[in-house]
């Protein structure tokens, strides 16, 4: 099975201006995504979607393929992804290559490690799945279980059966799509016009491991788990006899939910 690593980067970002070229700890985002696609050995091809020669630039500098420009009509605020990856599966196929799986790989989730995206291809690949999602378990506190909403000016549980928790610990786990990676069969794409299909398996990834980049306090809290990240690694290098420290996750901000993969990036 062919697969192709797929980063959507456009120009424009208003949250975090420039973000996708910016240097965080040391690389820029689109650093990041590429060295973890060529360090997971699963990637055949890595292509990047963008329609800021800015970026194609950084991209090519960062060891990526950029065998086409987005148009700009496909790089609007509110552009769906599904047409930024109908697009690039055209500009490929254009070419006499198409893949059996893409595995969508969003430069704003640096914290992305080479082990996702191969546990996310490998489990592609060993199922029937229509598509693979790293997800992350939200706090007990933020369960529908538990959390609540307000009607006509009063506060009601958010789910009927809610009235009847009422310990934090005692709401039923409850997971959100984080953005990490997304791995999909073509097939599925051509077949329901969706990255998900009707069979959709979760991968679930630490919530260390996982942040999305959309504000500037999102880009500070990546920065300092970065830096931490590299301190850790050059402490276990050069010390190979230490207890390797694991990451502190009292100090992880709660992820905030992603609905889907369908904003243009």
């Amino acid at each position: 099975m062919l697969v192709l690593g797929l980063i959507p980067a456009r120009g424009g970002s208003k949250g975090v201006p420039g973000k996708n070229v910016r240097p965080i700890a040391g690389r820029t985002l689109l650093e990041y995504a590429a060295c973890a696609a060529r360090e997971s050995g699963v990637i055949d091809r890595l292509v990047l979607s963008t329609d800021s020669e800015d970026i194609a630039d950084a991209g090519r500098r960062a060891g990526i393929e950029v065998p086409f420009m987005r148009p700009a009509s496909l790089a609007a605020d509110d552009t769906p992804m599904v047409p930024v990856i109908t697009h690039a599966l055209g500009e490929l196929a254009g070419t006499g290559w198409s893949p059996d799986i893409i595995v969508l790989l969003q430069p704003t989730s640096p914290l992305r490690r080479p082990q996702h995206i191969r546990d996310a291809v490998d489990a592609l690949r060993s199922s029937d799945a229509d598509s693979v999602v790293t997800v992350v378990e939200v706090p007990r506190h933020l369960s529908p279980d538990y959390v609540m909403r307000i009607d006509a000016g009063r506060l009601q549980p958010f789910l009927p059966d809610g009235a009847r928790v009422t310990r934090r610990q005692d709401a039923r786990p409850a997971y959100s799509r984080d953005g990490t990676v997304y791995a999909f069969r073509r097939a599925t794409l051509e077949r329901s016009g969706s990255i998900y299909g009707d069979d959709c398996r979760p991968l679930l990834v630490e919530a260390a491991d996982s942040l999305s980049i959309d504000s500037p306090d999102d880009w500070s809290e990546a920065e300092r788990r970065l830096v931490a990240r590299e301190v850790r690694l050059k402490a276990d290098t050069t010390d190979p006899g230490k207890v390797r420290l694991e990451p502190d996750t009292a100090e992880v901000r709660p992820v905030r939910p992603k609905a889907d993969a369908t904003e243009t990036r």
